[in-house]
């Protein structure tokens, strides 16, 4: 069951917000500050549930993280329980993609006075603001990324950023604008979302399945875990190491990600 209260302390707001879009930006960057992007139980080859009861009981209760179906579940009756208009969206994401992508990502549709924006609180690449669903419109991240939102004949909606390649997850290739994902505005269901997230859980294509990810934006910058590979930039200040001992990737995980996990499952990671 969703509690809004509990929530709303998980993600360290101390009122509910507006239902404007200046309340759905503080509500997504709120979310996106408090819970890490992750798919660590998809390496310990746990299942993942996006049911309401699973998704909260996971990210809430037990302050873990999640990817995108997870995170944008929490998100979506988040957004329900406080009286906005949301639904569901699939898209394909085109980092790094050399053919056309399946339906491998979730985002939110939220309907404020009428007007359409993009919401996301499960985009483990960056951190992109909420934006009016407008061909054209451009907005700008707190770690100074510039995100573009255009119409394609062919693919729907497709979201872009320009930006360093230090406040993403590795991915972005830095200054110049680049697709991050496609979608379309077509009525997605509980089964839909399914069967994306059996594709991101269980697919030998799926970036999920072969890496072991973990990312969380700052006020004003980026932090990544990739497989060993530790990125974070605050500011002007940017560090890029490699962890070769598997209790100081622990502590990393605890420290800055603020996920804790045995040393028994850190070794199951098979990272060391």
């Amino acid at each position: 069951m969703f509690d809004l209260d509990a929530y709303l302390s998980r993600i360290q707001l101390p009122a509910r917000v507006t239902l404007d879009a200046e309340g759905l930006q503080r509500l997504q960057r709120a979310h996106r500050l408090a819970i890490p992007f992750e798919n660590l139980d998809v390496a310990l080859g746990r299942a993942i549930a996006i049911d309401t009861d699973a998704v909260f009981a996971k990210l809430v209760t037990a302050r873990r993280g999640g990817f995108c179906f997870e995170h944008n579940r929490l998100f979506g009756d988040s957004l329900a329980a406080l009286g906005f208009a949301a639904r569901p969206l699939l898209a394909r994401v085109w980092l790094n993609a050399t053919a056309t992508p399946p339906l491998n990502h979730a985002a939110t549709l939220v309907t404020i006075e009428g007007q359409d924006w993009l919401a996301d609180a499960g985009f483990g690449g960056s951190y992109s603001p909420a934006m009016p669903l407008v061909d054209g419109a451009e907005s700008s991240a707190p770690d100074g990324a510039r995100f573009r939102l255009e119409k394609d004949a062919e693919l729907g909606w497709q979201l872009l950023r320009d930006g360093p390649a230090a406040t993403s997850d590795g991915r972005s290739a830095g200054p110049g604008w680049q697709r991050q994902y496609s979608f379309t505005l077509d009525e997605v269901g509980d089964d839909d979302l399914a069967a994306g997230n059996a594709w991101a859980c269980t697919s030998p294509d799926s970036r999920f399945t072969r890496l072991a990810v973990v990312s969380l934006p700052l006020p004003a910058g980026f932090a990544s875990l990739t497989d060993r590979l530790y990125r974070r930039r605050a500011g002007d200040t940017q560090t890029e190491s490699e962890i070769t001992d598997p209790r100081v990737y622990r502590l990393r995980l605890s420290l800055m990600f603020g996920i804790d996990l045995t040393g028994e499952e850190v070794a199951a990671l098979g990272l060391f």
